[in-house]
């Protein structure tokens, strides 16, 4: 059955509306796609539902958008750099004494923000996923723990410590709590109305419900540990730095999958995994960013900034994430089904979301969705969803 696409759709941009419809007639569920273009948005579409009873996604629809959120909390530290509050090379410890134990007094905001700090070992300091749901605990784990490797020495995704590891950062220097902190700097300045990492009641009320939970990977990892050392055997003799213990320990404490279903989950800020967002949001964010960090007049961060937050940081392979993702300050390559653009950046996430922008294209894309499916870095239906994007930037170009 076809689904029906709302929203506003440039011609231009045609074939995005056909993948809506084709992503939700093929997978259910819900979907938002908002793409701006020169500083204007050209897409601003929706189409399926937004819960198991049918209610249809409306306009001010948000969905939790998992490892998405990790850009957004970047984006909040780099507007503090930007004011001189701290400094991408400063010690950590500088700003958060109790950070400075366990061999971690040299570790830069620079290390943090491209995941060469060595603490992406979550599965390792906390006895179950639900620790989640308490900023204190996970600061007081983080605050403790020891790296896996020498910092700076590799690259390992930080999936779910980066974002507390940013946020405490964040309410360190300004002395506010990070949620307040990302309406304020964020989500006003740009008049950003569904744009939340730690929801108020009306928020989580109208927010898309995720559907179809993935299997227990993180209850069962132990009867699949065989063959994860039979992946890393296979990755050790070709000498690909993929290990699957490390994405074990970075991804899958245990429960994990409970915790992200549990009724409260929107309510706490997991700075990493638990944004509540509008594509429409996501989209004019990463337009300010893609513009040199101002967007209809309102500077929200330096070009200066953004360009030292985009520099690429590495191109080796990561130990967690199988590829090579160009790990700039916070965010990663912007991957399409017409390849990799060279300026782009942006951050995606499990279950499919994502958002990027492409500064010589003029070009910001976002997907917001409730329908979890492909791998815990996004999934093909972002790949398409880009590579229309990127035709309609060509065709206004001619």
């Amino acid at each position: 059955m076809a689904a029906t696409v709302h929203g506003e759709v440039h011609p231009a941009f045609e074939r995005i509306a056909r993948v809506l419809e084709r992503q939700v007639r093929l997978h259910g569920g819900g979907m938002a796609i908002c793409v701006y273009h020169r500083g204007r948005p050209v897409v601003d579409a929706w189409a399926g539902t937004r819960d198991d009873a049918g209610t249809p996604w409306e306009r001010d629809t948000a969905a939790m958008s998992f490892s998405t959120t990790k850009g957004v909390t970047a984006t909040l530290l780099h507007v503090l750099v930007d004011r001189g509050l701290l400094d991408y090379d400063d010690p950590v410890s500088k700003y958060w004494p109790e950070f400075g134990q366990a061999r971690k007094a040299a570790i830069t905001v620079r290390q943090l923000l491209c995941h060469e700090a060595g603490l992406h070992h979550i599965r390792r300091m906390v006895d179950h996923g639900d620790r989640m749901l308490d900023w204190e605990h996970m600061v007081e784990a983080l605050a403790a723990a020891e790296p896996s490797y020498v910092p700076g020495s590799q690259s390992a995704y930080h999936g779910l410590t980066f974002g507390w590891l940013i946020g405490e950062l964040a309410q360190r220097v300004t002395d506010r709590p990070f949620a307040e902190l990302i309406r304020t700097e964020l989500a006003l300045p740009l008049g950003l109305e569904g744009f939340w990492i730690g929801a108020p009641a009306a928020a989580r009320e109208r927010a898309a419900r995720l559907k179809v939970p993935p299997l227990g990977l993180d209850d069962h990892y132990g009867t699949a540990r065989p063959y994860a050392k039979g992946i890393q055997k296979i990755c050790r003799n070709l000498r690909i730095p993929f290990d699957p213990a490390y994405l074990a320990d970075a991804l899958l404490p245990r429960g994990v999958m409970r915790t992200f279903w549990h009724p409260e989950v929107l309510t706490p800020s997991i700075p990493s995994a638990n944004g509540l967002f509008t594509a429409r949001d996501l989209a004019r964010l990463y337009a300010a960013l893609g513009a040199g960090g101002t967007l209809d007049g309102v500077p929200l961060v330096g070009p200066t900034t953004i360009a030292r937050a985009t520099q690429v940081q590495s191109r080796r392979l990561d130990r967690v994430v199988p590829v090579a993702m160009h790990w700039r300050l916070g965010y990663h390559r912007a991957f399409t089904g017409r390849g990799t653009p060279r300026q782009a950046f942006g951050h995606f996430g499990f279950g499919g979301s994502g958002a990027w922008t492409d500064p010589r294209r003029q070009l910001a894309v976002a997907m917001v969705n409730n329908r979890v499916a492909g791998s815990p870095f996004g999934d093909l239906r972002m790949l398409a969803i880009g590579a229309a994007a990127i035709t309609g930037a060509a065709r206004l170009a001619r």
